[in-house]
């Protein structure tokens, strides 16, 4: 089995490549196969999903400071070099198969137009076949058409199966056999509609499954159902066929020498990373239901450096860990709690006399939001938060400066990626922020020797290419 890799990737974002694969996973994982779970793109909130498909908890790292396997790839983050060694470290070559999710169409990448970033870019950098997701609702015969125009882009010819979404087994029968005469593609099964195959959905994509224990459960039957259904309308050993029937990757020099050779590979210091120049041995990281977007390859990073990290709630916790020299506060839904963070007066206070200390701090995105003096709630009504930095946060009724872009400031040069519908009327201006896909530059975040905050999720390892 070492060595099976495959991306289920589709038309369009909404075909339902997330439940798709959670219900694959589940499958495999039901086989006893040992599956790893990835990501293609900046996504921090389906690899919840993932996880919880593969029984690995919920969140990137566990309160032991355990960090999860699998997580995300972006090309546009990393080149291809970089993006093969964070597969492998991953567990690519430790599992039996990896499934990766697509993002978007298979072929949209940077700003929708560049295949930069795409899945089908992942796919080739990865040689990695593709199963293709058709949404097949209203469709008849148009359906070869579709998938004649996506084989026809297919220039490495990685598209080797089809999945029909959406469809009454019936119908599925009559177009598998008019897209098999047709065209030269192995169509592996569908997925009829189901209410019970529903994951819900909010402002900045799906829910999380931290919402609550209600909604949690409801995530982990809805995958059960969907995988109880795959078992039944999917041929899963020709998936595993298809997964198989790929070239062997060549395995990094950082991984294949252990431990200590594979740190040094992915950690190299840099004078641009947002930490490289700190002696940072002991970090506190928030993790809970507001603070829980991180890249799990983020994590990997700062505990290969040696960095210990410690989680806290802002929302449970009374004070920060005793005997960190740092603190990370990453994005979430601070906004879906700010009665209970505004009430955790001893916690703000807790950071806030860090701060003054000048004890080091990276916050991005709900983290970055947190920090300020106050947010307000969708009516307009504030909360007060821990006042390290001026400013108050409000609903803007839509994204506001979504996508990819890249920090520019001696001492920082990184990639990351923001996508917010919250923004502040102090945002800073330490630094150049460039949009990757216009070019258009712009004055924002908080850069010093002793913080890192703005709205940006950077990718520690993107610095490296």
């Amino acid at each position: 089995m070492a060595g099976k890799r495959v991306m289920i990737a589709a038309t369009g974002s909404g075909s339902g490549k997330t439940t798709i694969s959670c219900a694959l996973m589940k499958a495999l994982k039901n086989r006893g196969l040992v599956a790893t779970p990835y990501k293609c793109g900046p996504d921090y909130i389906d690899p919840m999903y993932h996880r919880i498909a593969l029984d690995l908890g919920m969140q990137a790292m566990n309160l032991n400071g355990e960090i999860a396997p699998g997580g995300n790839l972006d090309t546009f983050f990393t080149d291809a070099g970089k993006t093969v060694e964070i597969f492998y470290e991953g567990g690519y070559g430790d599992s039996d198969i990896s499934v990766i999710e697509g993002v978007m169409g298979l072929y949209d990448g940077l700003g929708g137009t560049s295949i930069t970033g795409s899945s089908y870019e992942l796919a080739a950098v990865l040689k990695t076949p593709i199963i293709l997701v058709i949404p097949a609702k209203g469709v008849g015969r148009s359906v070869l058409a579709t998938i004649r125009g996506f084989l026809d882009y297919d220039e490495h010819k990685l598209i080797r199966g089809v999945i029909l979404n959406r469809i009454s087994g019936m119908y599925y029968t009559k177009l598998k056999k008019l897209i098999e005469d047709e065209l030269d593609i192995r169509v592996v099964g569908y997925v009829p509609e189901d209410d019970r195959l529903h994951i819900g959905s909010r402002h900045l994509g799906l829910m999380t499954p931290t919402a609550d224990d209600t909604y949690m459960t409801y995530v982990s039957q809805t995958i059960d159902a969907a995988c109880e259904i795959i078992n039944d309308t999917v041929d899963i050993d020709s998936l595993i066929e298809i997964a198989g029937a790929t070239e062997q990757l060549d395995m990094p020099e950082c991984v294949a020498g252990g431990e200590e050779s594979r740190a040094l590979g992915l950690t190299a210091t840099h004078t641009c990373a947002p930490f490289a120049d700190k002696k940072i041995s002991k970090m506190a990281v928030a993790m809970d239901e507001a603070f829980c977007f991180y890249y799990r390859e983020n994590l990997r990073y700062l505990k290969a450096l040696g960095i210990k990290l410690v989680p806290f709630s802002p929302l449970h916790d009374d004070k920060l860990p005793e005997g960190v020299d740092a603190v990370l506060i990453g994005g979430g839904y601070p906004e879906e709690y700010l009665s209970e963070l505004s009430a955790n007066v001893s916690m703000k206070d807790s950071i806030k006399k860090a701060s003054d200390e000048g004890i080091y701090i990276i916050a991005e995105c709900g983290g970055f939001m947190y920090l300020q003096e106050s947010i307000e709630d969708k009516e307009g009504r504030p909360y007060t938060m821990t006042g390290v930095l001026p400013g108050t946060c409000k609903w803007q009724g839509k994204l506001t400066r979504f996508g990819y872009v890249r920090l520019n400031a001696d001492g920082l040069k990184i990639k990351g990626h923001e996508f917010h519908y919250y923004d502040s009327d102090r945002n800073g201006e330490d630094i150049e922020v460039i949009k990757a896909s216009t070019g258009r530059g712009y004055r924002a975040m908080y850069v010093s020797d002793k913080m890192v905050a703005g709205f940006a999720h950077l990718y520690y390892y993107s610095y490296l290419s």
